[in-house]
């Protein structure tokens, strides 16, 4: 994927009130951060925000948090927010290997949107859904794991299900071609996932859930 310097990036994110500069700080705290009890749910890997910021927007009764390693990817979605009032909204400019930093039991659902495929085998450990980011994920959930998942890549798609089905989720639902499934599954597209759909590309989807 392609990204755009930001200028001044840092001073961006410094600025602005949606980015948790120390997010460590509030680990099993996130209640007080949005000043309400609503399931929290969030996104890593969010890029340039569209997802998040208009999951947001569309869903008030849920808190969203965006992780993003990428400083001007971060910027981005700042400046997309630009001055609108989203109360249920929050941004970290981190490494999702932190995530155990950051967070207790209290996220209820992890977004996994077109995220690294790693492709080859020496980078296996570094896919999102590797056993390893798997059990860390066990580590944040509040109390039902539920993970969404899209991609335009077919082979982090496969080995994706492989590893979850061997993890003990269940499939909710399976899309092999997201934008047009004739059951109409409800979606927030991406800025990827956007240039994807005028390309004509296949967008798979996988919505798991483990219940303890």
């Amino acid at each position: 994927m392609e990204y755009n310097i930001v200028k001044d990036a840092d001073k961006i994110l410094l600025r602005s009130s949606y980015v948790i500069d120390n997010p460590k700080q509030f680990k099993n705290k996130w209640r007080e951060v949005f000043g309400n009890n609503n399931p929290i749910n969030l996104e890593l890997g969010m890029g340039r925000g569209e997802f998040i910021i208009n999951m947001a927007k569309q869903n008030p009764r849920i808190n969203f948090i965006g992780l993003e390693l990428n400083e001007s990817q971060t910027a981005t979605a700042v400046q997309k927010i630009g001055n609108q009032n989203i109360p249920n909204l929050k941004l970290i400019c981190a490494d999702a290997n932190s995530i155990i930093d950051f967070f207790g039991k209290e996220i209820d659902t992890i977004y996994l949107t077109f995220s690294e495929p790693w492709p080859k085998p020496i980078d296996e450990k570094k896919r999102f859904t590797h056993i390893n980011y798997l059990k860390m994920y066990d580590r944040i959930f509040k109390k039902n794991k539920h993970i969404i998942l899209k991609t335009d890549n077919k082979v982090l798609f496969a080995y994706s299900l492989e590893t979850l089905s061997d993890y003990w989720y269940v499939f909710k639902r399976v899309s092999m071609d997201l934008h047009n499934d004739e059951r109409h599954i409800p979606n927030v597209m991406t800025d990827w996932e956007i240039k994807c759909q005028k390309d004509g590309k296949q967008i798979y989807y996988v919505d798991a859930i483990f219940n303890e």
